[in-house]
């Protein structure tokens, strides 16, 4: 997985070579430097952390876990409030194309709010870390690698091919609620552990994660067919598609075996 995983990003990096649609440059918002990120998160995850725990105990995190689950609702929070505010009450986007030139006086906000929310893909990394150093081995599973890479490389790829924002706006506003809600849970779960089995809200977070990506599919698809005059770069839109697509067969297989096939099993 890990060479396949080099190939793929010596691609990237022959693709992405030009200079970016955004002039503005922003410190580690780059294909490179999230190409560099992701290969060191998946070598820690998937190599390196496993073999520096073979031989030791899991660690306590209780107290660092309750502190980054805490910092995490409070960012998610306060970013999809002002993406809530942009989108739906300011109304800065036309939703049949959500493009707004580079001279509107929106754009840096645009741009500042793009940037953040690359960040916190990057802080989101922690999980996995945290799972590694725990031994939850069951739960650095495909489908939470592959989300948390997906979401770190793919933000500076669109920012470098169309800038930043715009028709993704409205992914970053949905995943931002999705988090902070995911990371309340997490947060609850860190500082009572004999509640976690008991949390009803854990099948719901997985329920709003496949919500989101099939409004973002629908998206794509009525921007493609629908709006073949909207100037976003086609490609894009289709890269669009076949993630969201991937992303709901990936939570749908895991909503199913967790929660549908087990109680079906139960009774």
């Amino acid at each position: 997985m890990v060479s396949a995983i080099a190939t793929m990003n010596s691609t990237i990096l022959d693709v992405f070579q030009g200079s970016p649609a955004d002039p503005v440059r922003l410190p580690l918002f780059g294909v490179l430097p999230a190409t560099l990120i992701v290969s060191v998160y998946l070598m820690v995850v998937l190599r390196w952390g496993p073999q520096f725990m073979a031989g030791r105990k899991p660690y306590n995190l209780k107290k660092a876990m309750l502190a980054y689950n805490l910092f995490q609702v409070l960012m998610n929070s306060s970013l999809f409030i002002m993406a809530f505010y942009y989108l739906f009450v300011k109304q800065t986007y036309d939703f049949r194309c959500m493009i707004i030139p580079w001279d509107h006086p929106d754009k840096q906000v645009e741009r500042l709010m793009s940037y953040s929310y690359y960040l916190n893909k990057i802080l989101d990394l922690i999980d996995t870390v945290f799972f590694v150093l725990r031994k939850s081995n069951k739960q650095i599973t495909v489908l939470h690698v592959y989300h948390h890479a997906l979401m770190v490389i793919a933000t500076p790829i669109v920012n470098h091919l169309y800038g930043p924002g715009g028709q993704y706006a409205t992914m970053g506003t949905l995943n931002l609620f999705v988090h902070a809600v995911m990371y309340a849970y997490y947060f609850a779960a860190a500082l009572y552990p004999q509640m976690k089995n008991k949390l009803w809200l854990k099948k719901y977070i997985t329920k709003l994660q496949m919500v989101q990506f099939m409004i973002l599919l629908v998206q794509s698809i009525l921007t493609v067919w629908l709006n073949p005059s909207c100037t976003v770069p086609m490609p894009i839109q289709y890269i669009q598609l076949a993630v969201a697509s991937s992303m709901m067969v990936m939570f749908g297989n895991f909503y199913y075996h967790t929660y549908v096939k087990v109680k079906s099993k139960s009774e």
